[in-house]
C-alpha cells in the first residue's frame, strides 16, 4: 500500500529496520518465543530505486568553479577533494584546519569512524585561504559561519547551489554527491579500498562500490590500454603484413552418433 502511495524504498527500508531491532529486542526479553521478522522476505529492492548519483567530471568541475560565489566555490573543492560529508564541512572551525601540514580533523561526524584526520592537497589548501581572506578567525570561528541578512553574498544554501549549478550548464544533483565524486576519482587513481574508506569515514570497506564509479574516462582508457597491449604484441612477433593468413580445411561431416 505504501508502494502504491509511491513511497520511496528507502523510506519504507528504515521504517522496517526499526520494526524489526523493536521485535528482536522482544525476543531477547522472552516478550515473544521468535521474531517474526524475515529482512530478506520484506525488505524492499530499495537499490533499484536509488537514483544514480551524478559524477562531477574535471571539465564540468573547471565550469562550475568559475561561475559560482564564494561559499559555493569553497565548499565544491572542498568536498571533490576531501570526500567530507556536508554536515561534516558546515561544522569546521577554523581550530580544525591545519594549514602548515596541510590537514583538518573532523571533531563531529555520524559516526565514531567519522571523526578523522583529512589530508588537504595544495589546491584544498589554497582555496581555503582563499575564503579565509573573507570570512577569518576575527569575524567567526566558524569555517562557514551562518549570516542574519540571507541576501548576503557570502551567503549560499540550496538555491545558491542549484543557481551555480544551472549557469554551468550542469543537471542538477545533490552537492552530497561530490563525496561520490571523490571516491569515484580515488578508485581512478588506483587507491586501496580500505583507505578510501578510512578517508571518507566508514568503518569497513562494503559500501564503498556504493559511492565508487568507474568513470567514463577510465573506460576510454582501458581501451586505449587494450589498443597498446595488441600493438605491442604485434611489434614483438609477425605483424600484419608478413604474418601468415590462417588456412581453414573444410571437414566433410560423418553423420550423427
Amino acid at each position: 500500500m505504501r508502494r502504491e502511495d509511491e513511497v520511496k524504498a528507502a523510506t519504507i527500508n528504515r521504517d522496517l529496520r526499526f520494526l524489526a531491532q523493536i521485535l528482536k529486542q522482544a525476543e531477547r526479553e522472552r516478550y515473544i518465543g521468535r521474531s517474526p521478522f524475515d529482512l530478506g522476505r520484506y525488505f524492499a529492492n530499495e537499490a533499484r530505486d536509488r537514483r544514480k548519483p551524478h559524477i562531477l567530471n574535471f571539465e564540468e568541475q573547471e565550469r562550475l568553479l568559475a561561475v559560482a560565489p564564494p561559499r559555493i566555490r569553497v565548499l565544491t573543492v572542498l568536498g571533490v577533494e576531501t570526500g567530507m560529508r556536508t554536515g561534516e564541512m558546515q561544522g569546521l572551525r577554523w581550530e580544525d584546519i591545519d594549514f602548515i601540514n596541510g590537514a583538518l580533523r573532523v571533531e563531529k561526524s555520524k559516526s565514531r569512524a567519522g571523526i578523522r584526520s583529512v589530508p588537504l592537497s595544495g589546491f584544498c589548501v589554497s582555496e581555503l585561504l582563499r575564503w579565509r581572506n573573507l570570512v577569518g578567525p576575527e569575524y567567526s570561528e566558524w569555517v562557514f559561519p551562518s549570516f542574519s541578512n540571507r541576501r548576503h553574498p557570502l551567503q549560499g544554501g540550496r538555491k545558491s547551489w542549484a543557481s551555480a549549478l544551472k549557469k554551468a550548464s550542469i543537471p542538477f544533483f545533490p552537492i552530497y554527491n561530490l563525496r561520490h565524486t571523490f571516491a569515484s576519482r580515488m578508485t581512478a587513481a588506483g587507491v586501496s579500498p580500505l583507505t578510501i574508506a578510512q578517508m571518507l569515514g566508514h568503518a569497513s570497506t562494503q559500501i564503498v562500490p556504493r559511492y565508487a564509479q568507474v568513470l567514463d574516462q577510465n573506460r576510454f582508457d582501458a581501451i586505449k590500454k587494450l589498443e597498446a597491449l595488441r600493438q605491442s604484441s604485434i611489434s614483438n612477433g609477425a605483424t600484419p603484413e608478413t604474418a601468415q593468413p590462417t588456412r581453414f580445411v573444410r571437414v566433410k561431416p560423418r553423420g550423427l552418433y
